[in-house]
């Protein structure tokens, strides 16, 4: 699924930047250019960013 339309940035690959390091949105972007569009997918962006690194958490 499709989280920035604009830069044609899928659910999965998000979730491979954030656990490659990207902790925030602007890393994100500079990461696979998500968000730096229209900006209406920062919102998701966040929420993955926040899923991502609690299961980090849990996980060590």
């Amino acid at each position: 699924m499709y989280v920035c339309i604009c830069a044609r940035v899928r659910e999965c690959e998000l979730r491979a930047v954030i656990r490659d390091g990207a902790r925030d949105e602007e890393a994100v972007g500079d990461a696979c250019g998500a968000g730096t569009g229209c900006g209406s997918c920062l919102d998701r962006i966040g929420d993955l960013i926040a899923e991502e690194t609690r299961t980090d958490t849990l996980a060590a």
